[in-house]
């Protein structure tokens, strides 16, 4: 777990003068980051503040030629500031713990032991790649609430940083794991992209997104420029007017779906390039790489996974497709990146990977267990409680508000759109144990538009808890969590009924909850 603490000050050294860095060592020494990032820090920060300091250049070019400050802040200040950063960043590894130490004014150490260790992730950004540098991001089992509690060594060298990696994972590893480092098939390569997987993209969100933060990126300049005023948007207003709805909704409609379509692939291409899931013998570890611009390598410790989660959008599910998750223990919510394993690619290619992990296939073809009819009810109240809600609305407004009556045809449109998902969420609902009599994983599905299939461990189940609201005790039906030891994870296994639910508890994890039954 990290934790503030309070250091001597020693001077911190350069660990890249030898071709083994020293920091690979113990020692008590604080040691800076690769001078190199005297160069990225301000570039960094200019690029933060970019509108804020196209802001000021405007400013200083509108107040007039005798106003040379403006330029002086605007660059001095980002500039002053990453060299600031630079000085007042250190880390050291010893005694069997990871310190990273930061901060100009209220200084901040994060602190972990090197058994704590669960992921290892090495990124490095056009910037670094060019300066031959990586951030090493190392996951531990600490549950931090702030972003600023992420232990990140930004700016260690490409070869320093995959010893840095193996040296944590060996560490955590054991002699004979050590020892399978000589074999010729120590790396075993399970996946590996293909371009056919960029057919993918388009059924996924990630276009609306990046199409949402280019316009809000692009109109934020625009703003902060001034370069609203000189765009005529009433001329193309005017010629919009004069168009059809008939004609000009579809012509929207087809344009966007182009445009996020597009964004989708390119935005699936700079991400996911590259992408290879490689299985090593030596530490026991998983090693993903991907990216084309910026590079991600990331390592999970074997050991700490306890499952997978199959992730299977409406838009997924239609194209065939799926994408992949590992749940590793004591990773918590601003970690969770670091746990996927498999980009949105094609449902086969998900399955092999999750059989790898889990070591068997029986969790992902197990037949799950229905919940009943009072809980295929609830899936159909939930879904048409919004189409029913809009009826009533429009029937409303119909009557009272002069609305045309043409809108009314809105009302059978939703009411079937909700209909049909409340099918699909009734036939994705169910639970398993594999196998029930010696449980080597509990199966959770549930979901439509965004389908889930859990599969954990069993034995790494710690606790159960178990919620009922007012409905769901009218009907006898409740939602069973599963908690893991480390971070915020819980696998939840919904609308079960009561009975089933504790039968799935007990035959899950043996005598965790004999105590708490009530028999006779």
């Amino acid at each position: 777990m990290t934790q503030p603490e309070v250091q001597p000050e020693v001077q911190p050294t350069n660990p890249y003068a030898d071709a083994r860095p020293d920091f690979l060592v113990d020692h008590r020494e604080w040691q800076r980051l690769d001078p190199m990032m005297l160069l990225v820090h301000p570039i960094r920060e200019v690029l933060r503040f970019l509108p804020a300091l196209i802001g000021l250049l405007l400013a200083g070019s509108a107040s007039g030629g005798g106003q040379w400050w403006w330029n002086v802040l605007a660059i001095g200040g980002p500039v002053a500031l990453g060299i600031a950063r630079y000085l007042t960043t250190s880390f050291r590894i010893s005694e069997g713990r990871v310190e990273l130490r930061r901060g100009l004014l209220n200084k901040h150490v994060l602190s972990t032991p090197i058994d704590r260790v669960r992921t290892v992730d090495i990124t490095a950004s056009p910037i670094h790649r060019v300066l031959g540098l990586t951030t090493v991001r190392i996951g531990t089992g600490t549950a931090s609430k702030q972003g600023e509690d992420e232990l990140a060594l930004d700016g260690i060298r490409a070869r320093a940083a995959e010893l840095l990696r193996t040296d944590l994972l060996h560490r955590t590893a054991s002699p004979e794991e050590r020892q399978a480092a000589t074999s010729p098939d120590n790396a075993v390569v399970v996946a590996g992209f293909e371009p056919r997987w960029l057919w993918y993209a388009p059924f996924t969100s990630s276009g609306l997104v990046i199409a949402a933060a280019v316009l809000g990126g692009g109109s934020q300049i625009l703003d902060a420029s001034g370069l609203w005023d000189h765009l005529r948007l009433d001329a193309a207003a005017e010629n919009v007017a004069g168009l059809s709805v008939l004609v000009l909704v579809p012509v929207i409609a087809v344009g966007l779906l182009l445009v996020a379509s597009v964004l989708a692939v390119g935005g699936y291409l700079v991400t996911n390039f590259g992408f290879t899931v490689t299985y090593t013998r030596s530490d026991h570890a998983w090693h993903l790489r991907r990216g084309l611009f910026t590079t991600r390598e990331t390592s999970m410790d074997a050991n700490r996974l306890r499952g997978v989660n199959l992730v299977e959008p409406l838009g997924l599910r239609l194209a065939r497709g799926a994408r992949l998750s590992a749940i590793v223990t004591g990773l918590n919510r601003e970690q969770q990146g670091s746990s996927t394993v498999v980009p949105p690619a094609p449902e086969g290619v998900a399955h092999h990977v999750a059989a790898q992990i889990l070591g068997t296939t029986d969790p992902l073809l197990a037949p799950l267990v229905e919940h009943g009819r009072a809980a295929v009810r609830r899936r159909y109240t939930r879904a048409l409680a919004v189409p029913l809600l809009l009826s009533a609305a429009l029937v409303t407004l119909v009557l009272l508000a002069d609305v045309p009556a043409d809108v009314l045809w809105l009302s059978p449109l939703a009411l079937a759109v909700g209909a049909g998902l409340g099918v699909d969420r009734a036939r994705g609902l169910g639970h398993a144990l594999v196998p029930r009599q010696q449980p080597g994983h509990l199966v959770a599905r549930s979901g439509s538009l965004m389908r889930r299939r859990v599969m954990l461990e069993a034995p790494a189940i710690i606790g159960w808890t178990m919620t009922a609201t007012w409905f769901q005790r009218r009907v006898g039906l409740t939602t069973l969590v599963a908690t893991m030891a480390g971070g915020r994870q819980a696998v939840e296994v919904l609308d079960v009924p009561e009975a089933e639910g504790t039968a799935v508890a007990r035959d899950a994890v043996p005598g965790l909850v004999d105590q708490f039954l009530v028999t006779g």
